[in-house]
């Protein structure tokens, strides 16, 4: 049967990675203009061409050529412009579940506006893809992927290697989610650019063609032949018209067309053998030899993934469902302006972005995209939180009381050790000369206080000494309005804050005085340093070890926490450990401890320790960048020249937690090295668990038999587990995203810093800020519980982990809600919560939650006076519509939605 080669024309597009953004987008915007130009002279001789799959790429043109924007849209409806269906080429597993699935909402989205949308799950260049993708495109009505990385083995500069152990034994399979639903998948296994410049001179094309599709053949299932016409910023090659012609004159047997994805997986789906490998679940080049999976950009520049978790969780964990409450409580949605958030925080979501593995100009760059996304989310949750609580009934606040109402924007009850600072008396500048009002509120008698609940109970809290502050309003309806405050610090613990919904707290003056709670002064000691409170039992050793005890079992795990360096010679893109050197540890090393806070509420104990590292790599390691040499084969060692870093941990244990929190600030004065915290369990297992994609995944404690790396590590999003039968140990993370199972002891090891010089890849690029030199911080929690992570349920705990209740004082006034309330009543045991919005095109009120397990789970949901039905990602109705009871299969994706009667 006669083959058909088809050739797409592409370019893929990094919109910052070797160059900064806007010398990549110089080059960008002479691509697109030269396409225009391509269109208008061949015609229907140059037939179409595959925009990279990120709609982000018609913003970035249109902000230089707004003027072109209905030609463009032209050639999109016309099918010779392919777009979608991402908003950005993301990297799948360093961006939040529901990141990717904003990026899929809204880049098909995008493509409303311009009339056609190409539907293919495009993942190039991923660096690995999460197990759940094929569900997630299946319920988005896409049923094939395309990526260039994850299951045959692929070498230096992507080459292809031979192995009798692939995968699959073609470039096309069945990729199946653990819930069972699949795609076809089809693998770029001669890699996104082997169709690259192809030549329109015989003598060049004949050994082209000779080579090329003889590579093509070796992997194709059918007679249907794909050659990506493009590579990385490629420009466009205009004479594809003649090369083809070219090619159609010396390959009789073959027909040659200049094709789209459309076209090429139509005529592929027609032709597929009746029976195609099935490849189940994560796409992480696992029968590899493990040195070129890039897993440990999940370590590059650590403070990238610790501001990207930040502000997923405003967005995803507060502000969407905290505007979404204000819509049921009759406000308006935004969803525009948090479009417009979410735009901008994907900016930084690409591959090469987020990763960390880009010239020091773009993470600059990076740096203030998510101080901008902090700035708007902040303001955005400021502002509807008071929206909200100026709807709550505050006008049976007891006389002289202050209201507080604390809002749980997340699926789960929750309860919480809080600190919020609240005005107990403001003056305006409109009220007194400004210069008399600090002297005024200083003077002004405070009264006691005591703190109740919405049912009048007295609640046990901590109020620090009032300061005088200079503050403002700004009204809807008027200038602005300064005023002098006289404030205070107040912890308490809000128990029993329901799931999408909030409580409201009283201060109330007391003519009697209040027994606060006393902070109590420890000395520092060298030994017997513990804290406790109702679940967890802690005691430190000298060297900042502890043994953690779970106290409903009696069950303990002995000397965690220690730290380890060893020294990194490779890059940005992957790990690899100076030659000749031992880990150098703080088991031993003596810390100093300090209690800064022991209360009812919580204790906090810090310690410090000075650890002795060589200063950076040995000489030769700047001489193997420079020779270009890949990391896998580099020869040098640490320097013999030593230097020290301070590491200063604070531990918090409040009342209400299952374990106790820490913070590590590093003053990192050491070049070329990597630091991780280590917690050995102890525990037998052959598998542990980590959170990923909308899936609690099951990996192996040790790798495939193809695997010569040294180094195992995984990416995490936020949590990695390890148990028995009997117990487990969860360590819950804030941004750190790599860590590996040390299966001798059962050790869960987190890299907390990593420290390179280099971007890697295909030349010598330095990157010196990538050392990460000067203060760097990492948050973790450490978690026991019994049995398993999903078992035990104690993944609830571990996503809770950083995400804040929402603490308002309102004014008091009268208002229509009551003093507490839950918006949305649940009854989901067992399942994941992950989201709560307005439907991005209508009012209907969107909820998303995911089964980790492969039991079916009962999902009780209800809204007084609203419907709901069920939903697929793409928030489209399916036919399933009940009052209030729905069954989540196994593994299930399960979104709600919710419409008023």
């Amino acid at each position: 049967m006669k083959k058909t080669a088809h050739i797409i024309s592409h370019s893929h597009w990094d919109r910052e990675w070797y160059l900064p953004f806007e010398k990549h987008r110089y080059y960008f915007i002479k691509l697109m203009n030269n396409l225009i130009d391509q269109f208008k002279k061949e015609g229907n001789n140059f037939k179409s061409f595959h925009l990279d799959g990120q709609t982000v790429l018609l913003e970035d043109y249109f902000d230089v050529h707004p003027e072109n924007r209905e030609i463009v849209k032209q050639l999109i409806e016309e099918k010779k412009l392919y777009i979608g269906p991402w908003y950005v080429l993301q990297d799948a597993f360093l961006t939040s579940s529901e990141a990717n699935i904003r990026n899929l909402q809204i880049g098909l989205n995008d493509t409303k506006a311009y009339g056609h949308a190409s539907k293919i799950g495009y993942f190039p260049d991923t660096f690995g893809i999460y197990g759940q993708a094929p569900q997630i495109l299946k319920q988005a009505g896409i049923d094939t992927a395309a990526f260039g990385r994850g299951v045959k083995p692929t070498g230096f500069n992507n080459t292809v290697s031979d192995t009798p152990n692939f995968e699959s034994p073609y470039s096309e399979m069945v990729w199946q989610s653990p819930d069972g639903s699949s795609v076809l998948g089809i693998l770029f296994a001669n890699w996104y650019s082997n169709g690259n410049e192809i030549p329109a001179n015989e003598e060049e094309a004949k050994a082209f063609w000779d080579k090329k599709l003889q590579d093509a053949e070796k992997y194709a299932s059918t007679n249907q032949l794909l050659f990506m016409n493009g590579c990385d910023h490629q420009p466009l090659q205009k004479t594809i018209p003649e090369a083809i012609e070219t090619a159609t004159k010396l390959y009789p047997d073959y027909t040659f067309k200049h094709s789209s994805f459309d076209e090429y997986t139509e005529a592929l789906k027609s032709s597929l053998p009746e029976k195609l490998q099935v490849i189940d679940g994560e796409l992480r080049n696992q029968r590899t030899d493990g040195w070129s999976t890039l897993v440990n950009t999940a370590s590059s520049r650590i403070y990238l993934k610790q501001w990207n978790n930040l502000c997923q969780i405003l967005l995803e964990k507060t502000a969407e469902p905290l505007a979404a409450m204000d819509l049921l409580a009759g406000g308006t949605y935004p969803r525009e302006y948090i479009r417009f958030m979410w735009k901008s925080l994907m900016k930084n979501h690409p591959h090469d972005s987020i990763c960390g593995c880009s010239v020091d100009e773009v993470h600059r760059e990076m740096v203030t995209r998510f101080e901008t996304v902090a700035q708007m989310g902040e303001v955005f949750v400021k502002e509807k939180a008071l929206e909200l609580a100026e709807k709550i009934d505050t006008s049976q606040t007891p006389e002289g009381g202050i209201p507080l109402v604390v809002i749980n924007t997340t699926g789960w009850e929750k309860n919480d050790v809080i600190t919020e600072v609240v005005d107990l008396d403001k003056v305006y500048f409109s009220q007194m000369h400004f210069e008399k009002i600090p002297g005024y509120l200083k003077d002004k008698e405070t009264p006691n206080y005591k703190l109740i609940d919405d049912q009048g109970r007295t609640i046990d809290y901590q109020l620090d000494e009032p300061v005088i502050e200079f503050g403002y309003d700004l009204p809807d309806d008027k200038f602005r309005q300064p005023f002098f405050a006289k404030r205070v610090k107040l912890s308490f613990f809000a128990e029993g804050i329901p799931s999408f919904g909030y409580k409201t707290f009283y201060l109330v003056p007391e003519k009697a005085p209040v027994q606060l709670i006393e902070l109590k002064e420890l000395e520092t000691e060298t030994s017997g340093i513990e804290m406790e409170n109702e679940y967890v039992h802690v005691q430190f050793h000298e060297d900042g070890s502890f043994d953690l005890m779970h106290k409903e079992t009696g069950e303990s795990f002995h000397r965690l926490g220690i730290y380890e360096d060893t020294g990194d010679i490779g890059n940005e893109y992957m790990y690899k450990e100076a030659k000749g050197h031992a880990p150098i540890t703080t088991k031993g090393v003596k810390a100093e401890f300090t209690f800064l806070e022991k209360t009812a509420l919580r204790t906090v104990l810090e310690f410090t320790q000075t650890l002795s590292i060589p200063v950076s790599a040995d000489d030769r390691l700047a001489i193997e960048r420079n020779q270009l040499i890949w990391h896998k084969e580099r020869e040098a060692g640490r320097s013999s020249e030593m230097t020290t870093i301070k590491l200063r941990t604070v531990v918090t244990l409040a009342k209400g937690m299952k374990g106790p929190a820490f913070k590590l600030t590093i003053d990192n004065q050491a070049k070329d090295h990597r630091l991780r915290v280590l917690f050995p369990t102890g525990l037998k297992a052959d598998t542990h668990k980590a959170d990923s994609i909308f899936e609690i995944v099951t990996r192996p404690n040790t790798p495939e038999k193809e695997w010569e790396n040294p180094s195992f590590c995984h990416h995490q999003q936020r949590f990695s587990s390890l148990a028995d039968d009997q117990m487990g140990l969860t360590v819950a993370t804030d941004g750190l995203q790599e860590y590996e199972i040390l299966p001798e002891d059962g050790t869960i090891a987190v890299t907390v810093l990593r420290a390179t010089a280099e971007l890697g890849d295909w030349g010598y690029f330095p990157t010196p800020e990538a050392q990460c030199l000067g203060l760097q911080t990492a948050e973790w929690q450490v978690l026991p519980h019994e049995k398993d992570v999903v078992q035990s349920q104690a993944f609830v705990d571990a996503y809770q982990f950083k995400v804040p209740l929402v603490v308002v004082q309102p004014n008091i006034h009268e208002g229509e809600w009551p003093k507490t309330h839950q918006f949305v009543k649940t009854e989901a045991n067992g399942l994941a919560w992950s989201s709560m919005k307005a439907a991005e095109d209508r009012d209907d009120v969107m909820i998303r939650w995911f089964n980790p397990a492969e039991d079916k789970v009962n999902l009780q949901a209800s809204i007084q006076d609203y419907q709901s039905y069920k939903s697929t990602v793409l928030e489209e109705k399916t036919n399933q519509t009940t009052e209030e009871q729905y069954e989540a299969g196994k593994y299930e994706i399960m979104t709600l939605g919710f419409y008023k009667k």
